[in-house]
């Protein structure tokens, strides 16, 4: 899709759809509509029902984390019209306790991505009719996806022959956990391997 025709849908909603466009952007043949919170299930009814546009099919539903954001989450969206041979993403930045509305109710599909979200993130979604973890064990804590998890994870789980079930265990690590940079995980050996030059030139620049 050229990005006169990407920008031609872009002013096709600003004009429709004023109170939910934010704002847009067309960065290497892709559209990103900034949307409203507050007018986010108008708008994605209109994308779906608008015969210009027939965003009927949504792709996916995820997240991004900013911790040093005052609105540390964005929400992203991904349709496709198949009519209109055309893809469109929507963002919307949240704050860490904003709930955002779900779309289950124009688009089911987005039952477990909503709730993938969830769980990765702990972002909540007003209206989803099952909201709970997907990925994770219900009794998990936290959200991994977040940039402030511990990349060890908090708990370790085994079977435990003796009790027959599954336990949670703090996590023992067998040994240090390693902190990898620029160097190779495999220096010290006897060949070289893409990527290594830069711990040379590091040290270069360190003298």
């Amino acid at each position: 899709m050229s990005d006169q025709a990407l920008q031609e849908l872009a002013n096709y909603l600003a004009e429709k759809q004023p109170e939910a466009v934010m704002g847009s952007t067309i960065t290497r043949g892709e559209l990103t509509v900034e949307v409203s919170l507050a007018h986010l299930l108008d708008f994605v009814e209109f994308l779906k029902l608008d015969r210009n546009c027939a965003f009927s099919t949504l792709v996916d539903v995820t997240a991004v984390d900013y911790p040093g954001r005052e609105r540390r989450f964005d929400l992203v969206w991904h349709f496709l019209s198949m009519y209109q041979n055309q893809r469109i993403r929507l963002k919307a930045a949240l704050r860490e306790n904003e709930m955002a509305p779900s779309i289950v109710s124009i688009h089911p599909s987005a039952n477990w991505f909503e709730r993938e979200v969830f769980d990765m993130f702990g972002i909540l979604f007003t209206g989803h009719p099952d909201l709970r973890r997907i990925l994770t064990d219900y009794g998990f804590r936290g959200h991994p996806l977040r940039k402030d998890f511990p990349t060890t994870g908090y708990v370790e789980l085994r079977y435990d022959e003796a009790l027959k079930r599954v336990v949670y265990e703090p996590v023992k690590l067998v040994q240090e956990y390693r902190q990898f940079d620029f160097m190779s995980p495999w220096e010290g050996a006897q060949y070289v391997l893409p990527g290594d030059e830069k711990a040379d030139q590091a040290k270069e620049a360190q003298k």
